[in-house]
């Protein structure tokens, strides 16, 4: 089966260490095709707007299509992109990160084949708003890579962040101005940030002027994350609102493969699935006094946690699974064409 896979992101420039290009990477060694970037804005002088999206690239991508079988496009959201509804083969529609409460495009998403997303709240929130063809299809990673490496709890807590920003204004959205802020309150608190090349300098320029250099490190290439996870005791994903992170941020179920425990936000969908199996905790409030009361919590019933991160980890987000699963997605539209 052929799939053309299509994202409306600039190409990353660490591709091995981006989650998306991971799942798609996995993939495509189950399904031959290949990738198309359809944001414009590298090679143009003027600002495109997200409308204009996969427009230009219209008529080649419909003259590639005797190649392929299907479309399947990632978003972090539910933006009705309209190049969309002019391919012939059928769209299979992913939406990476949470569904908020933002407007959904009902009648844009029936005209597609199908709809997936990773989580029951963005499930339940498109079927409510009358979207037809939703399916959860929960991420998986290959937990192969990981193996589990104990920190006892003493004087420190160390604590991983790999879900860098890649705008200024992700600094506050993506928890790192709070997460300095409680380094800066709690002496204990090492943090361990893994940087995707963007935005290095500003960070550093944070971290030096806030003091912390001796307790804040920011590692700007690409690591061997089951040697990284090996040092920290847990792993933080934070976002202000759904859509700035992906529903089950992959920094996360990689936490989890190495029996490591996570912090996440309650914005993000998996703060369900975190609070239902006590394999961390949540946080309330993206602020340093509710992190540090997460981290305290944590400490207090930290081996629990860790049995609960190691068995959600090897069992519920394998890399085996998401392939069955969007390959079931593809076999049944395919066969309904």
């Amino acid at each position: 089966m052929n799939v053309l896979y299509h994202l409306p992101i600039l190409p990353p420039k660490m591709p091995e260490g981006e989650a998306l290009s991971q799942e798609i990477a996995a993939l495509r060694a189950q399904h031959d095709g290949d990738v198309v970037y359809v944001n414009p804005n590298a090679r143009s002088r003027l600002y495109i707007p997200r409308l204009l999206f996969g427009l230009a690239q219209l008529k080649a991508l419909r003259a590639r299509e005797a190649e392929f079988d299907l479309h399947h496009f990632y978003n972090p959201g539910s933006y009705p992109f309209p190049y969309l509804l002019g391919l012939r083969r059928p769209v299979v529609y992913t939406i990476s990160s949470g569904i908020g409460r933002k407007h959904i495009p009902v009648g844009y998403f029936n005209r597609l084949a199908a709809i997936t997303v990773y989580d029951e709240r963005s499930e339940q929130r498109l079927l409510r708003a009358g979207v037809r063809n939703v399916r959860v299809i929960p991420p998986g990673i290959d937990t192969s890579r990981f193996s589990h490496t104990p920190q006892p709890l003493e004087e420190e807590f160390r604590l991983l962040v790999a879900s860098a920003p890649w705008t200024a204004a992700q600094f506050r959205t993506k928890g790192i101005e709070a997460l300095l802020a409680a380094a800066r309150q709690e002496p204990c608190l090492r943090l361990t940030f893994l940087w995707r090349g963007v935005l290095a300098e500003a960070m550093a320029r944070r971290v030096a002027a806030m003091g912390l250099s001796e307790r804040v490190t920011v590692i700007n290439h690409l690591v061997d994350m089951n040697a990284v996870l090996a040092q920290v005791h847990a792993t933080v994903a934070l976002a202000t609102a759904p859509g700035i992170i992906k529903a089950y941020p992959h920094s996360l179920l990689d936490s989890l493969a190495a029996g490591k425990p996570v912090l996440v936000s309650q914005a993000i969908p998996m703060a369900d699935y975190v609070a239902r199996t006590g394999c961390g905790q949540v946080v309330d409030k993206i602020i340093a006094e509710d992190i540090l009361e997460a981290i305290r919590t944590l400490a207090e019933d930290y081996q629990s946690a860790t049995t609960a991160a190691f068995h959600a980890g090897r069992n519920d987000f394998t890399l085996d699974k998401i392939i069955t699963s969007f390959h079931q997605v593809y076999q049944s539209i395919t066969y309904r064409k």
